[in-house]
């Protein structure tokens, strides 16, 4: 069978190896050179980089048996392209999900935007691990109180100067990150408020949150967007069944 994958997530890592031991002819296409990085050498499996819009999509997904979108559950645009484009080829799609986190000690908010309006009045420094798409977001508030952790690219950096954060409370690492590392960068910031996505165990999401609670610092999570879907071993025993 030939497969699509589009992700350069820990999923879409789990996908390629596994359906390549399967022995399906798997094209895996990621967004950047980060998440080529991160999917890592997988014999067998041709790698594309590079962000597509629908056209770009439906050119890859054309003449493919299935098509898998493992990609970030904050991606929406992404998700958004790759549907149509299969419903444009007529090419099955299946979607990829994580499991939900546990958000009962956190401050659930909508949005970036929503985040920062509820932290612009508080008081402490805020950590804010969204990303480098959301700095903007924050632009209203003391970029002195900003610590943000990026992706150690140009375009993480060039947001972080952008957005007028200090050199020294820019953290540029790719994650995930273990609970103790970040508990020991709360504790050197200082920090008094976490912003986070939820991002699942494979985003490090439960070692954010467990390390706020270490530290006293308040999580504040920007919810996810809700989609049906299923989980990789869900979707792995799918196939076996359809392959019988």
């Amino acid at each position: 069978m030939r497969i699509l994958v589009f992700g350069g997530t820990t999923e879409g890592r789990i996908l390629v190896q596994r359906l390549t031991e399967l022995g399906h002819e798997v094209c895996v296409s990621v967004a950047t050179k980060v998440g080529a990085e991160a999917l890592g050498e997988v014999p067998g499996a041709k790698v594309l980089v590079g962000r597509r819009h629908a056209q770009g999509m439906a050119e890859l997904v054309r003449g493919c048996d299935l098509c898998i979108d493992a990609t970030h559950p904050y991606a929406e645009e992404a998700s958004a392209n790759v549907r149509e484009a299969c419903e444009n080829e007529d090419i099955p799609l299946r979607r990829v999900t994580r499991d939900a986190t546990d958000t009962s000690d956190c401050i659930v908010v909508s949005s970036a935007r929503e985040a920062a309006d509820l932290l612009a009045s508080a008081e402490g420094i805020i950590l804010v691990t969204t990303g480098s798409k959301e700095l903007a977001e924050f632009e209203g508030i003391d970029p002195a109180r900003l610590v943000a952790r990026v992706l150690p690219t140009h375009e993480g950096l060039a947001a972080c100067e952008h957005a007028g954060i200090p050199r020294r409370n820019v953290i540029a690492m790719h994650g995930p990150f273990s609970r103790d590392l970040n508990e020991a960068l709360m504790r050197q910031y200082r920090v008094r408020w976490l912003v986070t996505k939820d991002g699942g165990r494979a985003g490090g999401t439960y070692e954010k949150l467990a390390a706020a609670r270490s530290c006293g610092v308040r999580a504040v999570l920007i919810s996810r967007p809700s989609e049906a879907g299923m989980s990789v071993n869900e979707l792995l025993r799918t196939l076996k069944e359809e392959d019988r």
